[in-house]
């Protein structure tokens, strides 16, 4: 594990803490991928959780999205209290998403992240092309990055929001229809990652649609 200072912390939404550490110099990974976090603190630093990093590879920081639980009374609780001069014990880079070619982005809460770091990959190259995203939450606060992406993708930015019925969002959960509707076609990649009900949700609808398991990337969030 390699230490690194927390330059800034401040909240992106009400439970999403936004973090700016160190970057170890010989530390790599691809748009998409996370690693092992734990706070270097008495008692937390056997602690480790996996984030996504948010930064691009080649930024002279890292950056973390990371949502707070503090009703879990644990890591994400106590992440939410560290002050800039704090510090994360940090481990070996990992994850199963990176991008491979246009398609549709689903994501649910938290599971955001691994998109976030890909886009601003894509934007910096100019490579954004037909993707589109298609974003559930249980309500309009709850979103994050919402300008980032509305400012990005317009109206290939679709919201699902379940607990908030709102003008311009789709409310209730993310249907088979929803995803027909932002369908190129089938031999497009499908990009998936969020909570386990929602994973298992989006990936029947998937097969419903007649969509090869070789075109879609997923992560469990």
């Amino acid at each position: 594990m390699k230490k690194v200072k927390i330059k800034s912390i401040n909240y992106a939404t009400h439970d999403v803490v936004h973090i700016k550490t160190a970057k170890p110099q010989d530390l790599t990974f691809v748009p998409g991928q996370a690693v092992d976090v734990a706070i270097n603190k008495p008692g937390w630093e056997e602690e480790q959780r996996p984030f996504t990093f948010t930064s691009l590879p080649d930024d002279d920081d890292l950056e973390f999205l990371i949502k707070t639980y503090p009703v879990h009374k644990g890591v994400t609780e106590e992440i939410g209290m560290l002050k800039p001069n704090d510090s994360f014990l940090i481990g070996e880079v990992f994850g199963d998403i990176q991008y491979k070619g246009e398609g549709v982005f689903i994501a649910g809460g938290a599971g955001i992240t691994p998109f976030i770091s890909i886009f601003k990959d894509l934007e910096k190259q100019n490579k954004l092309g037909n993707n589109k995203l298609i974003f559930a939450n249980k309500t309009f606060d709850d979103i994050i990055e919402h300008e980032f992406f509305s400012k990005l993708l317009g109206k290939s930015f679709i919201n699902v929001l379940s607990q908030e019925d709102k003008n311009g969002y789709k409310q209730g959960y993310i249907s088979k229809e929803i995803i027909q509707s932002q369908m190129e076609n089938r031999e497009a990649y499908f990009y998936v990652c969020g909570p386990p009900t929602m994973m298992e949700a989006v990936l029947q609808h998937l097969s419903a649609l007649g969509i090869k398991e070789s075109n879609i990337v997923k992560e469990p969030f």
